[in-house]
């Protein structure tokens, strides 16, 4: 672990953790604020805990912080929602911008995106209260996901193998969202692949094999057990290793990702052929999380991956305060 000189310090300035808030994630985002900040604060940064659902959000600028860590997850935090807000305060915060958190925000839209720019992604079909439910089944086939479109940490989502069950499964996805997705299911192996940077600099770090018990890789099996097996870097040949990571670098800067991101991968056993399933655009970074896995498989702590996301927190649209002054 790297020690942050004085000067270093100064620059980084007083920081705000943005962890807890509204969404359904409240509780993983207290896990991955709460690493975040001391991890920074063990480095001598001038770090604070803020909880949005708690304070308001103009009590940033009235004390004077410098940038943001956004350790939020899901609605109000990953949204775009409070990325805009950041930008009407001239505070510079980590991640991805307003329009690049909304899209990512959204898998419906994420998969639009996705399609027009040739990136792999399963078949899907747009279920509101008046889709013909039989002709999904027929679209897709069986077994199918539904989940909630604006929705992480599979909340809500459902694996559907009979077509009986798939109105159930799509009651509990609308008691989330009013649009909810249904997507084709890929029987094959699990990855994740965490991407630092903007633009031509982003760079995919090493992938991560994901094996849940009984493939099932829940809420439960994602963050509170110790069942879930992670393989980094992925046991994959080389030629299949850099097809994953320029694709998953293509679909970041599709959307218009930056900061950091993590996209998930399923390969297809039958045909070795890989689909992309989703971005997360603040992801996780609790003692079971991804992006700080495939860190240290390149050598970089945790402590050390917090303060480099710290340091390219930034405005995206509109200026610092340093050029309004």
């Amino acid at each position: 672990m790297s020690t942050l000189t004085q000067t270093e310090i100064q620059e980084l300035g007083k920081v705000a953790v943005l962890f807890g808030g509204r969404s359904a994630e409240r509780e993983i985002s207290i896990l991955s604020g709460t690493g975040v900040l001391q991890a920074l604060q063990s480095k001598g940064v001038d770090a604070h805990a803020f909880d949005p659902a708690e304070r308001s959000l103009a009590d940033l600028a009235a004390e004077k912080f410098d940038r943001v860590f956004i350790a939020l997850h899901g609605r109000y935090g990953e949204d775009g929602s409070l990325q805009g807000a950041l930008e009407q305060l001239g505070i510079p915060y980590t991640g991805s911008g307003v329009m690049a958190s909304a899209v990512g925000m959204d898998k419906i839209t994420t998969k639009i995106v996705w399609l027009a720019h040739g990136v792999s992604t399963p078949k899907y079909a747009v279920i509101d209260t008046d889709t013909d439910l039989d002709k999904v089944v027929a679209d897709l086939g069986l077994p199918l996901i539904v989940k909630p479109p604006l929705e992480g940490s599979t909340i809500g989502i459902t694996k559907v193998t009979r077509a009986e069950d798939l109105k159930a499964a799509v009651d509990l996805a609308h008691k989330y969202d009013k649009l909810v997705l249904a997507e084709q299911f890929i029987e094959g192996r699990e990855f994740s692949v965490p991407l630092l940077g903007a633009g031509a600099q982003a760079r995919a770090l090493p992938i991560i094999e994901i094996v849940a018990p009984e493939g099932n890789y829940d809420y439960q099996n994602k963050y509170f057990t110790d069942d879930t097996k992670y393989h980094c870097p992925a046991p994959l040949d080389a030629a299949l290793t850099d097809a994953i990571q320029r694709e998953v670098e293509k679909a970041y800067r599709a959307l218009g990702c930056e900061g950091w991101s993590r996209i998930d991968v399923l390969l297809r056993e039958a045909d070795q052929q890989f689909f992309l399933l989703e971005v997360n655009t603040s992801p996780g970074m609790t003692t079971h999380s991804l992006v700080p896995m495939a860190a240290r498989a390149e050598g970089t702590s945790y402590e050390d991956l917090c303060v480099q996301i710290l340091r390219s927190a930034s405005l995206k649209i509109g200026q610092t305060k340093k050029e309004k002054a």
